[in-house]
């Protein structure tokens, strides 16, 4: 089912704080002696106590803020950093990190998956934990609803920093956060402080809703007998890599640099998973090319992101002589399936950095292989920021109902 909506007007706004802008300062630490797992484990490392929130601290901070966001609260929450066992882009043994949240409650919680937008710092790692991330305002609030908060910090951040995080890499973003979803598992029934009833939600916006939607098609193919998966709520991601990929070098873009960024991590980041080993003067003009062999992805490109790609790179592409680098983006496509689990797209039609055709094409390609528990939500001149707080909003309703 289709419907749109408009962006929200300003009676939200406690909903905006809610979900975005909490910052939690009254935090307490607590015994940071890492807790070594029992043998039986098999992904779990170690987990480690990072902060606790009283009730009455969140209501206090909540209150600061606006008095409405204190009804939401229903109870404290205490953070853990685990670490736990996955494998790397090649295949290798290594260790990964997360934020796990046990809200503190007497009664029997359910979990949520939360997969993090674009980072481009580990201080913003979930298991970092710090006042200003999304992990400790968006994981927080969502505890204190009586939530467990599974939060992956996916490789390259938290315990596997010194490694390069796999930019909206499909494979590895899914394993990582499956792989921490089983060491919260495991983490779970070595204590007695809050019961899981054994259901599961994932939710994600941007590269979030791109991994929750890699995470989901992982869990439903490899993992259904693992988890009770009951909903996903997947936010503006770029799942049609292929008809993104084929947008942005024959197509005007915003020419907003840090936009054009991010569009060369993925060409970066694909070329080096994928062993394609191209030089950068295979892909951009002489203009760039150095900059970039130097610097990555971390150089300013401005004006459209198509004009600094060499043409010859670009018929190739659109020739079909590139079989290596279609290859690559043709595998990190993950919108061609019928979903089992009941599924909410949101993405706003205006949105200027990632296309609102991802979710257009997502949720047609759903339908025609006969989806019938797919709903797209098209948020009326959404950017990509203004979007979030419809997505919140009713990522929280929607998960409520299928309790």
């Amino acid at each position: 089912m289709q419907k749109s909506i408009p962006t929200l007007p300003l009676k939200y706004l406690s909903f905006l704080l809610l979900w975005s802008l909490l910052i939690l300062n009254s935090c307490n630490d607590d015994n940071n002696n890492p807790v070594p797992p029992t043998e039986e484990n098999v992904y779990l490392k170690e987990s480690t106590s990072i902060k606790t929130l009283t009730k009455e601290q969140i209501i206090q901070e909540a209150n600061d803020l606006n008095p409405l966001i204190a009804g939401f609260v229903k109870n404290g929450v205490k953070a853990y950093r685990i670490t736990y066992k996955t494998k790397n882009t090649d295949g290798t043994d290594i260790t990964a990190s997360g934020a796990l949240i046990i809200p503190t409650v007497t009664q029997p919680a359910s979990m949520i998956s939360v997969q993090h937008g674009t980072i481009t710092s580990d201080l913003s790692a979930p298991s970092n934990f710090r006042d200003d991330s999304e992990a400790a305002s968006f994981g927080s609030i969502f505890g204190s609803m009586g939530y467990i908060i599974a939060y992956p910090d996916y490789i390259g951040y938290g315990a596997s920093k010194d490694l390069p995080h796999p930019y909206e890499h499909r494979a590895s973003l899914a394993s990582a956060s499956l792989d921490m979803l089983r060491a919260a598992k495991e983490f779970l029934k070595g204590q007695t402080e809050v019961k899981w009833d054994e259901k599961l939600y994932v939710a994600g916006y941007s590269e979030g809703g791109y991994a929750t939607m890699s995470l989901q098609k992982k869990i439903e193919e490899e993992a259904s007998s693992e988890f009770n998966l009951r909903a996903s709520s997947c936010g503006a991601g770029a799942y049609d890599k292929t008809a993104f990929m084929k947008y942005i070098i024959n197509s005007p873009t915003t020419g907003v640099a840090s936009y054009n960024s991010l569009y060369l991590w993925v060409l970066l980041t694909y070329d080096r998973i994928y062993k394609l080993n191209k030089p950068a003067s295979y892909y951009f003009i002489d203009k760039y090319a150095s900059q970039i062999t130097q610097n990555g992805n971390n150089v300013t490109i401005n004006g459209s992101f198509s004009d600094v790609l060499n043409d010859s790179f670009k018929k190739a592409l659109n020739d079909g002589t590139d079989k290596g680098f279609i290859d690559a983006i043709a595998d990190n496509d993950v919108y061609n399936f019928k979903p089992k689990t009941p599924t909410q797209l949101y993405h706003g039609d205006k949105d200027p950095l990632v296309f609102f055709f991802n979710s257009e094409n997502a949720y047609n390609a759903m339908q025609k292989l006969g989806a019938t528990n797919v709903e797209f939500i098209k948020v009326k001149e959404g950017t990509h920021s203004s979007s979030i707080l419809p997505f919140l909003v009713g990522t929280q309703a929607f998960f409520a109902k299928t309790l």
